[in-house]
């Protein structure tokens, strides 16, 4: 895979680092690096070589929403042009939290906008501490919209209505606050440090039961379900995993004192 706005480190272990990679204007999103994303992540749900993705942007800033010159077009564009864009970057975010496998996020800097839905996609976001979060659109005079779905989602109505509303910058601490952010780290070489403890401990994980695991989360939140129903299907889960060959290789290393055998 090779695309003009995203940048690719894959280590020997399964892990890609994925950079956004316009640093001149802050890793800004246009129609091109919405293309290129989904690409990406539709390709990588079903490539055996790609365990788990890192979410990252070059220069100081993790992304700063959407390009102005991209906005500069939508200003003339029809009611129907929009909606067929918004529809794009919709896609490019519902790929994103659908991806089976861990993706984190790696926030070097400032997040506006449309960056929030970014993050808010991850499973697990690694800030340091100089980094802000703003949703910002309502200071144009617009929404954030298409995002919404999985901002809110990720961080509940209560800090949404917080956030959207103003506009205003929310610091790394109350993104924490907020659910948006998962550790907070002091200065760019501890976040390195701090993605690759994370990375360490996602492989102690059983392959299968990783992805089995974020699955699991994705069925238990759908809207629709009974507790009955829930209850059923968790049931049913475990008693099938019981028996699988990882499954048996995990809890016979248990009761040996031995590691898993896929544990690095």
């Amino acid at each position: 895979m090779s695309y003009q706005y995203l940048e690719m480190k894959k280590n020997d272990q399964g892990a890609v680092h994925l950079y956004l990679n316009r640093p001149e204007i802050h890793n800004a999103f246009d129609e091109v690096l919405i293309a290129e994303l989904t690409d990406f992540f539709e390709k990588a749900k079903d490539d055996a070589t790609i365990e788990m993705v890192v979410l990252a942007g070059n220069g100081r800033s993790f992304c700063a929403g959407a390009d102005l010159n991209w906005m500069k077009k939508m200003v003339n564009y029809s009611t129907e042009e929009n909606l067929a864009d918004s529809r794009k970057l919709a896609k490019m975010l519902t790929t994103m939290n659908d991806f089976p496998k861990p993706l984190i996020a790696r926030v070097n800097g400032a997040v506006m906008g449309g960056g929030v839905g970014l993050v808010s996609t991850c499973d697990y976001v690694i800030a340091v501490e100089r980094a802000f979060f703003a949703l910002s659109e309502v200071r144009l005079g617009i929404l954030p919209a298409v995002i919404s779905p999985f901002v809110i989602r990720k961080i509940g109505e209560s800090a949404a209505r917080a956030t959207f509303l103003s506009g205003a910058r929310i610091s790394c601490e109350k993104a924490v606050n907020y659910g948006l952010v998962h550790e907070v780290v002091s200065d760019e070489d501890k976040l390195d440090e701090a993605v690759q403890k994370h990375i360490k401990e996602l492989r102690q994980a059983g392959p299968r039961a990783r992805l089995m695991a974020k699955d699991l989360i994705k069925v238990l939140t759908s809207p629709g379900k009974t507790q009955e129903e829930l209850i059923n299907t968790a049931c049913h889960l475990i008693s099938e995993v019981r028996i699988s060959d990882e499954g048996q290789a995990g809890m016979n290393a248990l009761l040996n004192k031995e590691k898993a055998p896929w544990a690095k």
